[in-house]
């Protein structure tokens, strides 16, 4: 299964045996419920790097916060690069409907390698929860900052908080059922880093791992996406489908009770369904990290 952390994103790994016009779908979907926390975060980075001519979305997907940050940086040009040729071509088509297409072009390829194919230097390079699906995080940080022009910003959003969508007691089953989904989500997390080819284990202490590449470490801060109860049916699909990725994901981990609870939330028909209930809100927290090189 991808991760739920990244369909929030649009990064994945293993390119195998995955239908992109779903996976595309779930990631737009994900990203465009998430614009505001997007747009408070890129207003903070505003503040940081004034004017930016060249900024890369590192790990783009189907590049709504790529066409976010062209509308947020009306004089740069914006390069998305992914792995995956699908998701560039819906970046692409999303530009063109958005008016930005020109000054809006796409990288195919694996990171950090491909960022060895732009044309210049970077002077904002974004990377929204691609680095953790990269073996190693300290060369690929490297590799980043190499790709910095002088004076130019990294700004990585990693760690933050485990989403939530329900109250920790929804009446049915036992109550707590989400931090039992999130420890198996750590679980398999751990599991997919230590698969990736070139893995290395690392302190997850980003600013410490940018100072390790070459960069001045300017700034954390944390952006909040709310949306409380009654929330709108848009999230209540985005809450569905990461419902119903973690069952298929991580069913068989789940005792008989959870596994039940999940089945009546799912279900469209029941009243206790998050199709229905009125005590259904999205509250989700990501950290950005930048920092500068300096030389």
């Amino acid at each position: 299964m991808a991760h739920t952390h990244d369909h929030n994103h649009g990064h994945h790994h293993d390119h195998t045996d995955i239908d992109w016009a779903e996976m595309a779908s779930l990631l737009e979907t994900q990203a465009e419920l998430f614009t505001p926390l997007y747009e408070r975060a890129l207003a903070w980075l505003g503040h940081k790097q004034t004017e930016p001519g060249l900024i890369v979305d590192a790990g783009s997907g189907p590049g709504v916060v790529s066409c976010l940050l062209a509308e947020a940086f009306p004089g740069a040009r914006v390069v998305a690069v992914d792995g995956t040729e699908p998701l560039l071509e819906r970046a692409g088509a999303r530009a063109a409907r958005l008016g930005v297409a020109d000054r809006f072009g796409t990288l195919v390829g694996e990171l950090p390698g491909a960022l060895a194919d732009l044309d210049y230097p970077a002077d904002l390079l974004w990377a929204s929860r691609s680095l953790h699906h990269l073996g190693d995080q300290r060369a690929a940080l490297a590799a980043f900052a190499a790709r910095l022009a002088p004076g130019g910003t990294l700004a990585l959003m990693e760690g933050g908080l485990p989403a939530r969508f329900l109250p920790r007691d929804i009446g049915i089953g036992r109550p707590g059922l989400q931090s039992r989904l999130d420890a198996l989500e750590e679980e398999w997390f751990a599991e997919m880093r230590a698969e990736l080819p070139g893995h290395v284990a690392e302190t997850e202490d980003w600013p410490a791992l940018m100072a390790t590449a070459g960069l001045r470490h300017t700034g954390t801060r944390s952006f909040m996406l709310d949306l409380p109860a009654p929330t709108t049916d848009r999230a209540r699909v985005y809450v569905a489908a990461v419902l119903s990725r973690l069952r298929d994901g991580f069913g068989d981990h789940l005792d008989a009770t959870d596994r039940a609870t999940l089945d009546r939330l799912l279900d469209p028909e029941d009243a206790a369904s998050v199709h229905r209930r009125a005590d259904v809100f999205v509250l989700a927290v990501h950290t950005v990290h930048t920092a500068v090189r300096t030389g």
